[in-house]
């Protein structure tokens, strides 16, 4: 009896704990008599599940926009003429009431031009977990540079640079204000008519302390996207978000996605893939051939700029990597024209000897800051530890760079 009573008094005192960030279901309050409908709730709007049926012609499978791991996204118009995108959150569980939350309050405290808006959501009452944004009508990012969208005529270079940008900007207003996205994919990447960026999806995202260098959280994203060191260490930095960017800028430049199984095992992420092509200077291979570098001298040097910058980003060690607020700085720099010049006339190849500015071996030397000799002694290393030796008695270690 003195076992059953603590079971029940364990039970009950979860029970209370749960009850602050859980939405009641509706066995205790119907949908369509939503107490709470016209309030606000962390600050915005609440919508009752009534209102958003209609708009969303009762979630009718062809006002689909389309399915996340979360949840499907649904069109939607209300009532005084917005047009809205609904997500509506799959299984109503803690988990999904954690993210629901989330979302709605890291949401509520952010305005920047280059995130998604957040109009509403349902009440702590409704039958549904929904969230109501506004509605960006050029679809996803991935959708255009690898999906149904993809026109090579439409996304340029310059379109794409400022593409990158754009994100950044975004991202390192979300580390100012303390909040890693967590989830920095081509999928949560909207764009708009005029290709304008809205990032979107904070499901993930978590509250950053002001005075922490990481915390250890279990690792959440998405495959191809997360960062190694997370992975295996259980540690979220603000560089996590980095390494993700850098797979995003990767896929600007390839218009490869992240994860393709039909690739070779060792070539299945696009990350590998990368740092594997710059390690043989084979970079050009992973160019999107619509940019026409071969022909256009200044298209191509900000194409391998942005690809060293990526390459940075990619790197294992989070120490090497440069933070959101370098990597917004540099690809301004790029798409200004401000990259670093090198010898205008000549250059040396692997060998010593001399070649033009335009020929394939001093792509490499655009491509990073490690040089040729550095790459001939990884590819010839007999073990691990001679590599790491060597590279010590260089100019930096390096060795990290391609363990990846």
């Amino acid at each position: 009896m003195l076992a059953l009573l603590l079971c029940f008094g364990l039970y009950k005192h979860k029970q209370n704990v749960v009850s602050h960030v859980r939405l009641r279901s509706t066995n205790q309050y119907p949908s369509d008599a939503d107490p709470d409908s016209g309030r606000l709730f962390f600050g915005v709007p609440i919508f009752s599940y009534t209102e958003l049926q209609g708009a969303t012609n009762n979630f009718d499978p062809s006002n689909k926009l389309g399915d996340g791991g979360f949840g499907s996204v649904f069109y939607g118009k209300l009532q005084d003429g917005r047009e809205v995108a609904v997500k509506h959150l799959f299984n109503h569980n803690y988990k999904r009431v954690e993210q629901f939350m989330t979302e709605v309050e890291i949401l509520t405290r952010l305005r920047h031009r280059n995130l998604v808006c957040l109009y509403g959501c349902t009440s702590r009452q409704s039958c549904e977990l929904l969230l109501v944004y506004e509605y960006i009508p050029n679809g996803t990012l991935a959708s255009h540079l690898h999906g149904h969208s993809a026109n090579p005529t439409l996304l340029t270079w310059l379109i794409r640079i400022k593409i990158a940008i754009e994100i950044a900007s975004a991202l390192a207003y979300l580390h100012a204000s303390g909040i890693i996205h967590r989830d920095v994919k081509t999928n949560n990447i909207l764009l708009d008519k005029n290709f304008c960026v809205k990032v979107a999806d904070f499901g993930l995202s978590r509250l950053f302390p002001d005075d922490a260098s990481h915390v250890f959280t279990t690792p959440q994203g998405t495959p191809g996207y997360l960062d190694p060191e997370y992975h295996y260490c259980f540690r979220l930095t603000d560089k996590s978000d980095v390494y993700s960017f850098g797979v995003v800028l990767m896929e600007l430049i390839s218009s490869m996605p992240a994860v393709d199984m039909r690739r070779n095992k060792d070539e299945i992420m696009l990350a590998s893939l990368a740092v594997r092509k710059i390690q043989r200077n084979e970079f050009e291979e992973l160019v999107d051939p619509c940019f026409g570098v071969e022909k256009d001298g200044e298209v191509k040097k900000k194409v391998f700029a942005v690809g060293e910058l990526a390459f940075q980003c990619l790197q294992i060690d989070k120490e090497m990597r440069p933070s959101i607020d370098e990597v917004l700085e540099i690809l301004r720099k790029i798409e200004g024209g401000k990259v670093e010049e090198e010898d205008k006339d000549t250059g040396k190849d692997g060998n010593g000897g001399e070649v033009s500015k335009n020929t394939a071996d001093i792509q490499a030397q655009a491509m990073t800051s490690i040089n040729f000799d550095q790459i001939r002694l990884f590819k010839s290393a007999s073990s691990p530890n001679n590599m790491i030796q060597k590279w010590r008695n260089g100019k930096v270690d390096q060795a990290k760079l391609f363990s990846i």
